[in-house]
């Protein structure tokens, strides 16, 4: 599945033990100060290709068998599912309501996460209709589906349930009502109440608002949405998540992790909070012009995409540091999990239209580049899947997320993670210049691999030394992981 070269050699990088210092930047575990325990997992949004069926073709055998090779090299820890339920449980043209109507996509997609001991943040994005939104039609509807593939057909991965995706947004159907969503919270919580055994696997996430963000009609910004449910929930939240959509400097400088930091505040200890989505956007800071404009060349002419929420810049070499680079930031900020927006373009059209001109490409593939959109290229993996699945499945559910000091530098960041007594420490390097790296282990890493992600796109496997400090050079625009943990791929 994963194409690596294997080595005997260090490649461009050169370990030896001795005493640290010089103008190296220092990189220091601290095994004996946890950022967060039992750690939910890195993952994905993977959503069930709701409007494939609309653009006439399902999703082939051959290709869930592809979806699910690649999987199974990433081990996410956690997925995040949404559905719009027009396009299965609701018929809008009838007011129907038929829980098992296009359930094929997703209960292969359960099943996968099932069988794998995936969690699974499930959730609606919006109700089948606007004016639907505080109806108890709605909440039975949505409970009983919910309670149907859970209780009723075993899916217990799924262990928190979202009611309105963005709800602070000005795009939602809440249009950033708090009072009003917390209303509904509770309503869903007491429907639930009433299905026996459901809550007992089953808890709401909440408020999945978006960070850095503030719609003008709502009373709070993203952190007053976390800071309200926080003290207005109580037990009937399971978990905390919220959004992210940076631009690139904003995160390389570190401000971003600042900002996770003080939104970690808002949560009581004894609570995860996760992204739920993430991903970069580039028009806000303008820091960031070149990717803009670069974003909106893209999309001049494109038959698929008329520019509107997609990122173009999935396709780029460089994205496959910036996103394991926001996963560290989260991790040392003391969340306990990322969900990258998304795994495939073919999940998604603007606005839900289903026309395959409105695709949001933000993948890494799609999985029916061939039989819609006429390009069979577009099903192969991008670069960013590689570093991505290393963040997923050496980072994995149950780690202890250790603290890390790193010597401030702009665009160099360091992440490490415990399990079972085996260790993970990854590092990426955004700049166009080698950085110098010192590193210093609670204790000589046992039987560890190095893989390191450099241009053009080359992952390596190499045997890392038995050593407690390492000094090596780690290359422009590259990312490394040391990893004593195994899997049999």
């Amino acid at each position: 599945m994963m194409k690596y070269v294997t080595t005997i050699i260090m490649l461009a990088l050169v370990l030896s033990c001795g005493r640290i210092g010089g103008d190296r930047i220092i990189v220091s575990v601290d095994s004996g100060c946890i950022l967060s325990r039992d750690y939910l997992g890195n993952g994905v949004e993977w959503d069930p290709y709701d409007e494939a069926l609309s653009w006439g073709s399902e999703v082939s055998d051959a290709d869930w068998e592809k979806l699910e090779a690649r999987l199974d090299y990433m081990r996410p820890g956690y997925v995040r599912c949404m559905i719009n339920s027009p396009f299965t449980y609701y018929d809008a043209q009838t007011g129907r309501y038929d829980r098992t109507r296009n359930i094929g996509a997703l209960a292969r997609l359960l099943d996968y996460c099932q069988e794998h001991g995936v969690n699974v943040i499930f959730g609606e994005y919006n109700p089948p209709r606007w004016d639907m939104k505080d109806s108890e039609e709605w909440v039975r509807m949505s409970v009983d589906f919910l309670n149907w593939l859970v209780i009723e057909r075993g899916y217990d991965c799924i262990k928190q349930f979202v009611i309105f995706n963005e709800p602070d947004g000005n795009w939602a159907s809440t249009n950033g009502d708090y009072e009003f969503w917390l209303s509904m919270a509770r309503r869903f919580d007491a429907r639930m109440s009433e299905c026996p055994g459901l809550k007992e696997k089953v808890r709401l996430a909440a408020p999945d608002a978006v960070m850095n963000y503030r719609n003008p009609a709502s009373k709070y910004d993203s952190e007053g949405w976390v800071v309200n449910a926080a003290r207005d929930l109580g037990d009937i939240a399971g978990i905390y998540d919220v959004h992210a959509y940076p631009g690139r400097r904003f995160v390389l400088s570190g401000d971003f992790c600042k900002s996770m930091v003080s939104m970690r505040s808002n949560v009581p200890s004894d609570f995860r909070i996760v992204l739920g989505e993430a991903g970069y956007k580039y028009q806000s800071d303008p820091a960031d012009s070149l990717y803009w404009k670069e974003y909106q060349r893209r999309c001049e002419g494109h038959p698929y995409t008329r520019g509107s929420d997609c990122n173009m810049l999935v396709y780029d070499y460089f994205y496959a540091l910036d996103m394991p680079f926001l996963a560290m930031e989260s991790m040392n900020a003391g969340f306990s999990g990322i969900a990258a927006w998304m795994l495939d373009d073919a999940m998604h059209t603007n606005g839900d239209s289903g026309r395959p001109e409105d695709l949001k490409i933000w993948g890494m593939w799609n999985i029916l580049g061939e039989e819609v959109f006429d390009d069979a290229s577009q099903e192969d993996v991008r670069p960013w899947y590689y570093t991505w699945s290393l963040i997923c499945k050496y980072f994995p559910s149950g780690s202890d997320i250790l603290k890390v000091d790193v010597d401030k530098c702009y665009g160099f960041t360091a992440a490490a993670a415990v399990k079972d007594g085996k260790m993970s420490v990854a590092m990426v390097n955004c700049n166009e210049e080698d950085k110098a790296i010192a590193i210093a282990l609670p204790r000589a890493l046992e039987d560890a691999s190095i893989f390191s992600f450099s241009r053009p796109g080359t992952l390596t496997e190499t045997a890392a030394p038995e050593k407690r400090m390492l000094r090596m050079n780690l290359p422009a625009e590259s990312f490394l992981l040391l990893t004593e943990m195994k899997y049999d791929d």
